[in-house]
Formats: C-alpha cells, sequence, structure tokens
C-alpha cells in the first residue's frame, strides 16, 4: 500500500493484559507484566515487555482454548493418517539474546498464536535484543516406536534453533515457511522434552518481514514473533515420500508429478501414483523413487473459480522387480530417461504399504494473451479471458494477529469475498497456513501470492526513482532463498496463478534476477516483477501493474502484450464505532467517507470506472484495498473483527455484476 499517511496527533494507547476469560492466560508475575496487567506508551514508542492490544476481538477469537486451537491436519497437500498436534499450552521465557537456556519459565503461551497476540495468553514485545523460549513435553503414541519421528513447524517468525532432550537438533531462519527436523535419534522411552530460541529483530535489520514493525501506525503492524503456526510430530519409514509436485498441462491432458524421497533410492524403490475422479480411478502409473512421471487426464474436468473441481491423488512407495539389466556395460536401463520411465511403469509391484501420502490436484491453467472480443492483452484462466476482481488480503487478525484465531475464521474472508462478488484476492506481504489454501482451492478463489518484503527503510524504491535499491549479498541472498522455499511450499495449490516477486519497491533490487528465479522455479503460473511502482525493462513481467489511490482510478498506460492490471485501488475509509482497534487516533488514510451512504457512493465511483476500463481499454485486473481494516488501516470491506460488512456483501457483487455480463 502507498505509504501516504495522514494521521493526525494521537494521545495515548491503552496496553491491555489477556482476556481474563481465556483459559490459557498466564497469572501476572514480575517476569510477565503484560498478563492481567496495564499501562500507557506513547505511539511511536516500544516499551520492552509490553505491546498494544486492542479492545476488540473476533467471534472465533473468543471461542478459542488450548484445547481447539487449530486442530485440523496442517498439510492438506501431504496428508498421512498418523500425526499428532503439539498446539496448546506450552511453557515460555523471554531473556536477553545472550542470555543461556532458562531453567525457570516466566508462564504459559498458547501455541500456535505469537507472543505479541492477545491470543497467545502473553501479549509481550519480543525485542531485537530478546530471544524468546518455549519448552514443552510429549510422549509419542504407543505404535510409533520402530519408526523414524519428524517434528514439523508451520511457520516461527524468525529465527530459531531446537533441542531435544536438551541436544541440539537445528535451527531454521526465515519466517513464513515451513520446516522439519528428523528428531528419531534424539528420543528416548517415555516424556521427552522439546526447547526452542527465537530471534526476531523485525524492523531493526533487513530480513523479509512483510509489514511487521516495532512501531506500529499507518499501514504498519504490530510485530509478530516466534512459533505462529501449527507445530506437530509424524511417524515415518526409514525411506520416506518427503515431496511431491504437481504440474496440470490442460492442453496436453496430462499432470506431470515429481516425487522426491528422503534418501537415495535403490532400483526396487518405487512410487506409485493414483489419480482418482469422485472415487473412481482415472490414471495411475509406477514411477522410480527421486523421478518425474506423468499422468494422462483425458477429458479432464478443469478448475476455476464458478466449478472449483479437484482431483485426489495418492503416492505409495513400492516396492518393484527391478528392470532387466542392459549389457554388460550398463547395470540397467539409463537413468533419467524415456526408457526407464517406461520400465519402471511396466514393472511388477511386489511390495506395498512401505509408505502413503493422499493429495490432490486441479486442472487448470493460467497464462496471458488476447482477448478475441476487444483484441487488447488478457488474461487467461484455461484459455479463455477471465477478469480478476480482487481484494488487498492482509490477513490479520485482532486477536491472532498474523495466525487467524481458527481455520473457520480464515475460511470465513474467503467465504465472504465469494459472496461479495470477487474471484481472486491478492495474499499481500504474507503467507497463510497450508489450510487456507486448501479452502481457497476448494471454494474457488484465485490467489495472488506475494513475497513477504525486507531491507532497510532507506532501501524503498520512490515513484521518482530510476535506480533500483542497493542490498548487501547476504540480504539478497536470504531474500532468494525465502523466496524459492515459498514457491516450494505453494507451488501445489491450483489456487495460487501469480507470484508478485516486489511491492512498491519495497527494498526493490535486481528485479530481474528476483522475477526469473520465481518464473524458472515455476513457469506454469505468471510474474508480477513490480507491483505497482518502478517498472523495470527486462524483468520479464508478466503483467504492467501500477497502483492508484485517487478518487477514480488512474488507468495504466498500454505496455506491449502484456495484460494491465491495477495491483492496488480504493481505499475507502469508514469508522465504525466499537470495532476500532486504536480508539485514539484519527487514521486517515487514501479517503475517509462520513457516513455509509457516501462510502457506497466512493466505492462506486471507483468501481464504475474499473468497469469502465474492463469494457473499453482492456483492464484484466484490479485489486480493491482491502478485505477488512487493520489495525490503523479503516478502508476494509469489513472491520477489522469481522463482525460488520460495511456494506452487505449483496450490494457489492452487484456492483462487481458488469465485470462479467457481455451487455456494454
Amino acid at each position: 500500500m502507498i505509504k501516504r499517511l495522514l494521521l493526525a496527533g494521537a494521545t495515548s494507547m491503552f496496553v491491555l493484559g489477556p482476556a481474563s476469560a481465556l483459559a490459557q492466560t498466564a497469572p501476572p508475575s514480575p517476569k510477565n507484566p503484560a498478563a492481567g496487567s496495564a499501562g500507557f506508551t506513547r505511539p511511536g514508542t516500544v516499551e520492552a515487555g509490553n505491546t498494544y492490544v486492542g479492545p476488540i476481538l473476533s467471534k472465533w477469537g473468543r471461542e478459542v482454548t488450548a484445547e481447539n486451537a487449530w486442530r485440523d491436519y496442517p498439510r492438506p497437500q501431504m496428508k498421512r493418517d498418523a500425526w499428532l498436534n503439539l498446539n496448546g499450552n506450552w511453557d515460555y521465557a523471554i531473556t536477553k539474546a545472550a542470555a543461556t537456556q532458562p531453567t525457570e519459565m516466566d508462564g504459559k503461551i498458547l501455541v500456535p498464536f505469537a507472543v505479541e497476540s492477545r491470543l497467545s495468553g502473553v501479549a509481550r514485545h519480543l525485542m531485537p535484543e530478546d530471544r524468546l523460549w518455549y519448552r514443552r513435553s510429549f510422549t509419542l503414541p504407543a505404535d510409533w516406536p520402530g519408526k523414524r519421528t519428524l517434528l514439523h513447524f508451520g511457520a516461527v517468525d524468525y529465527e530459531s534453533t531446537i533441542w531435544v532432550n536438551g541436544k541440539l537438533v537445528g535451527s531454521h531462519k526465515g519466517g513464513f515457511d515451513p520446516f522439519t527436523f528428523d528428531i528419531t535419534d534424539f528420543l528416548q522411552p517415555g516424556a521427552n522434552e522439546i526447547a526452542v530460541g527465537v530471534t526476531d529483530p523485525t524492523s531493526m535489520r533487513d530480513q523479509p518481514r512483510g509489514k511487521q514493525t516495532l512501531e506500529p501506525r499507518g499501514i504498519w503492524y504490530t510485530a509478530v514473533s516466534g512459533i505462529w503456526q501449527t507445530v506437530w510430530l509424524e511417524p515415518v519409514p526409514d525411506l520416506y515420500i518427503k515431496d511431491i509436485r504437481t504440474t496440470p498441462d490442460i492442453d496436453k491432458g496430462e499432470l506431470g508429478v515429481d516425487v522426491a524421497l528422503n534418501s537415495m533410492a535403490q532400483d526396487t524403490d518405487a512410487v506409485r501414483v493414483t489419480a482418482r475422479a469422485d472415487g473412481k480411478v482415472v490414471a495411475s502409473t509406477v514411477i522410480r523413487g527421486n523421478r518425474h512421471g506423468t499422468l494422462r487426464i483425458p477429458n479432464a474436468h478443469l478448475w476455476s473459480p464458478d466449478d472449483p473441481y479437484l482431483y485426489d491423488l495418492t503416492a505409495e512407495l513400492v516396492s518393484v522387480e527391478a528392470p532387466k539389466r542392459g549389457n554388460k556395460r550398463q547395470r540397467g536401463v539409463a537413468p533419467m530417461t524415456d526408457a526407464e520411465a517406461g520400465a519402471y511403469a511396466r514393472a511388477k509391484v511386489t511390495a506395498t504399504g512401505r509408505d502413503r501420502v493422499d493429495s490432490y490436484f486441479g486442472m487448470r491453467k493460467i497464462s496471458t494473451g488476447t482477448d478475441p472480443k476487444t483484441g487488447k492483452p488478457a488474461l487467461l484462466l484455461n484459455n479463455k479471458p477471465l477478469f480478476q476482481n480482487g481484494t488487498l488480503d492482509q490477513g490479520w487478525w485482532p486477536g491472532g494477529l498474523l495466525t487467524p484465531p481458527s481455520e473457520e475464521a480464515a475460511r470465513d474472508d474467503i467465504l465472504f469475498l465469494k459472496k461479495a462478488g470477487f474471484n481472486m484476492l491478492r495474499k499481500h506481504i504474507k503467507v497463510e497456513p497450508a489450510q487456507y489454501y486448501y479452502d481457497a482451492d476448494r471454494l474457488g478463489m484465485l490467489i495472488w501470492q506475494d513475497m513477504p518484503s525486507g531491507a532497510f527503510g532507506d532501501q524503498s524504491v520512490r515513484r521518482p526513482s530510476n535506480r533500483e535499491a542497493t542490498m548487501s549479498s547476504e540480504a539478497m541472498a536470504e531474500y532468494q532463498s525465502e523466496l524459492s522455499r515459498m514457491i516450494g511450499a505453494l507451488r501445489n495449490f491450483p489456487s495460487i496463478v501469480m507470484w508478485v516477486t516486489n511491492n512498491e519497491g519495497w527494498g526493490q533490487y535486481d528485479a530481474k534476477t528476483v522475477a526469473r528465479l520465481a518464473k524458472d522455479m515455476d513457469p506454469s503460473r505468471l510474474v508480477d516483477a513490480t507491483s505497482g511502482w518502478m517498472d523495470v525493462p527486462g524483468a520479464e513481467s508478466d503483467v504492467f501493474d501500477i497502483h492508484t489511490y485517487d478518487p477514480v482510478p488512474d488507468a495504466p498506460t498500454p505496455h506491449g502484450d502484456r495484460p494491465l492490471v491495477i495491483g492496488e485501488y480504493g481505499g475507502v475509509g469508514l469508522p465504525i464505532k466499537g470495532h476500532l482497534w486504536f480508539t485514539d487516533r484519527d487514521a486517515r488514510i487514501y479517503q475517509f467517507a462520513s457516513d455509509r451512504e457516501d462510502y457506497r457512493a466512493r466505492y462506486k465511483r471507483k468501481f464504475d470506472e474499473i468497469v469502465r476500463q474492463a469494457k473499453e481499454i482492456g483492464l484484466a485486473a484490479a485489486i480493491y484495498t482491502e478485505t477488512s481494516d487493520v489495525e490503523g488501516e479503516l478502508n476494509g470491506l469489513r472491520t477489522y473483527d469481522r463482525a460488520v460488512e460495511k456494506l452487505p456483501a449483496s450490494d457489492f457483487a452487484k456492483m462487481a455484476a458488469p465485470l462479467f455480463s457481455d451487455a456494454e
């Protein structure tokens, strides 16, 4: 979002303790001053130990307990039957970063909610010089011994180190991607203990962090630190399926499948991949472990927002009779060849039940081309023009901040947008839990996925800039590493159709290389290399993207064969009393409506211009700011707690209808 802030001088911010009704709330103590206490701090300042907690909470947030916090299976694209959810109350402590692991903890924290959030039961800042500690015990189910045990983290912000039974397991850097450790060799009979140490410099360093800041105001939000997605355990055999990647090709009627194992495969190790439609097998093949395979999907039922059809997919690790040897010099068929693929497809399966994961896929294609009706460049879904009507979706919540209060709550945002006539959202500067993308897949919501931004404040490319930022080699390497991990974790979700690799010049460096990385990793999707501002020639961005917060949106100018999109527009603010995060601020950003009728008129004026541009100049997509209010931003279609719609969803849908009508 454009940094055009019109903040009036605010008075004080009230610091609330966690809700006393929440079972996970830690008792007041000298080491936990936020729990059950109150204090004051000035806007733009941070007091160590306290964080601002607004007075509102969503209906889902009020229902959160240690027993129901994020209980669904956390990885819908690779599901096994056996697993153990470790969400719930953990012990926590905050020390100086250089301190040793504490023996005495400060209280309880509810995982998977960040330490700064109300739902965590803590609501304390983690300062750049601090370290956040977690600790909990667990006992493996009786039928797990004899198998390997994987410890999974959905996401931990930002740099984490993990111990099991006092022994160092490993570390991870990056706040938005899942990671896993094999902890088998660290386990003992009976009770086991996990300890996690986390540091997070947030806006004091240049790591990818999105909109998090130690000084929340305007378009910048409360910093989030520590575990903020599900933690879980999973038993697997010694050799197991580690990764599945699917790539649909509707033109060929095929599904490309890549299956990676955790170790080197022997000649007899293979994977049987089976696709089903409504429970019936439509394609199956056997491929050697750590290889690419292809499934024929004839007469495919295509996925779209109006018809989000999903096929089931299973991958089974099996044993086969190794293909016959060739000549004396060659022990078998040549690897990575069509001959090898054919030999394994024909190989006899001799043993099953070694490992199995359940997944799914959608047969769909996203591309660019020409709209035959207008002759203008267009975004194509399944080879047909489709206007993508979206919202900027921050995915923040008053109780959990970066973590939605529940799977149901996150899903409700998508359901609301569907009712309001939107078929797309831009997941802005955030990565959601995997269950969210599964809901988008099955409900039919297109997603433009942002890479969370990073950089220091002075490395932001502004509107008049004609040069990109200079970043350290370490910062560039970290950004590209986290981008590749994000794409790797999300590329199986059919709802995602665009990677946005930079937003408004925030830390924009070498856009060509960054966009090329995304495109080379995933040529099946489009890439928006520079959303909003400095369009770099040669970056091979698939669209030309402008941001316009004018009362009547500006129109992008033609750029060759690239579809024209408005990556952000709108921003009509409307405060709803009783549903505000900051009750003491005049949070005027962009335009501000005086009442609901003024809001309706301003919104319609903007949206009518989007319709005009779509009809007359071939505008291919537009993204309204935003789905809901967020902290100091009041320009959502709904309030921050999702309790009030600024207009009925049906009214938004009625205004959107001409975008999908052939009538002039």
